[in-house]
């Protein structure tokens, strides 16, 4: 039996537009994130950035699915906005006038409702409270900086990387690019557990910095379905077509709301520690106006409106990932200047021009009953009888329908997509 795993990376090439390039500072190391229970406590009673970076996130999430699902057509969507987020937030830093202002436009950050500081000490916590080691789901997500000995960076953007995002700064030489190529594939590969392998193809000949974000995820049901249930049945991919997919089943208690307005079902499945699935059927024919209605508020509305009630549930395996070419959506949502002549990174290093020559993400998620570890535990639930009456709905994911997950400690979306088929090959 395989686990439920999520992970993801975005990596973004910086180009060298001028000639002037000067030697990589030598004390730039590996920085660990530090974490305490301390911290957390410490944090916890004070007006944290972390839930004020929140929303704009939420935001950045939902517009930034609607700009993929634009060019996705009929395929499974799946990316994880947090990384993104945070990649682009970490690389503002060194941004500066119209280029920044494009950057927190388009990452949904508005600084009439909160300082440029606080975005990136929400960010700061947020990577403390997810790589928090005493979780119960195996959570990493951390920054990468692959740097050309050739570039020398500003100290205080070294400084800043480096306290507020918790980057690793790494001397490459681009010169010699298949050997930089290879480095920056097996730091991915390393990170990602093995899932992720070659997928840095090239280097362009003027690239002088690599950035790197990853996210690895794997969490366990607090109610693992029994595989000895699960069954081939028919997943329908429109009115003619369908595949065959196994069929997970469980009779249990779940958190769900039925949104009438919206003709979909909402079910949360949890992980162990404080993690949740958000799965999202809309009715026959009403997808599109489910995903027009992804808004914050409506999430919002859904979560504050879960009930308890015991239902028949039965949801696919799958295995499906996603990859995207960054830089074309970015520039459809309007932040367009960073990647092009007029980019203005001149936080980032000694007289040098940079602009963004390459920005992809990939992401991967499996989810299936998940782990020998849950199969030895029993669960026997009592519950008053009158929760029979009306007998309990079947919610059966048999039709496309969406994913989010949730993390309720950053209150942040991790991941987010939509399963068309689950059956698929991976890209």
């Amino acid at each position: 039996m395989k686990s439920a795993l999520y992970l993801c990376l975005l990596l973004l090439g910086l180009q060298v537009q001028g000639q002037h390039r000067s030697n990589l500072n030598d004390e730039q190391q590996e920085q660990k994130i530090p974490y305490s229970p301390e911290d957390h406590s410490q944090a916890e009673g004070e007006n944290l950035a972390h839930v004020k970076i929140a929303p704009s996130n939420a935001d950045f999430a939902f517009r930034f699915y609607k700009q993929v699902r634009e060019e996705a057509g009929n395929k499974n969507i799946f990316f994880s906005p947090l990384s993104i987020s945070t990649a682009f937030a970490m690389l503002s830093l060194g941004a500066r006038s119209n280029t920044l202002s494009q950057l927190h436009k388009g990452l949904a950050f508005n600084l009439t409702e909160m300082e440029e500081q606080e975005i990136h000490e929400g960010f700061q916590y947020v990577l403390q409270l997810l790589n928090d080691p005493h979780r119960e789901v195996q959570l990493s997500i951390g920054n990468a900086l692959f740097i050309d000995d050739r570039l020398k960076l500003l100290q205080k953007f070294l400084d800043d990387v480096t306290n507020f995002y918790y980057s690793e700064a790494i001397s490459s030489n681009f010169q010699n690019s298949p050997e930089a190529t290879k480095e920056i594939n097996n730091y991915i590969e390393t990170k990602t557990h093995g899932k992720v392998v070659g997928l840095l193809k090239s280097l362009d000949p003027d690239t002088v910095m690599v950035l790197v974000n990853y996210i690895f995820f794997k969490g366990y049901w607090e109610k693992p379905f029994n595989n000895l249930v699960t069954r081939d049945n028919d997943f329908l991919l429109d009115a003619k077509n369908s595949v065959k997919v196994k069929m997970m089943h469980q009779n249990s208690a779940f958190d769900i709301h039925r949104d009438e307005n919206l003709s979909c079902w909402v079910v949360e499945i949890p992980y162990k520690g404080n993690a949740a699935a958000l799965f999202v059927l809309p009715d026959e024919g009403t997808m599109k106006q489910v995903e027009d209605a992804l808004l914050k508020e409506t999430v919002s509305n859904w979560m504050e409106s879960l009930e308890k009630r015991k239902i028949y549930l039965d949801l696919p395996k799958f295995s499906i990932s996603g990859s995207y070419d960054v830089k074309s959506l970015f520039q459809k949502m309007g932040v367009t200047e960073v990647f092009s002549d007029q980019a203005d990174l001149s936080g980032v290093a000694e007289k040098t021009l940079l602009k963004v020559s390459k920005a992809i993400h990939k992401a991967m998620v499996d989810v299936s009953e998940n782990g020998t570890e849950a199969a030895a535990v029993t669960v026997i639930e009592v519950v008053p009888l009158s929760a029979q009456f009306p007998p309990p709905p079947h919610i059966t994911f048999n039709r496309p329908f969406l994913m989010m997950i949730v993390d309720k400690t950053t209150y942040g979306i991790l991941f987010m997509g939509k399963i068309v088929n689950p059956a698929a090959e991976e890209d």
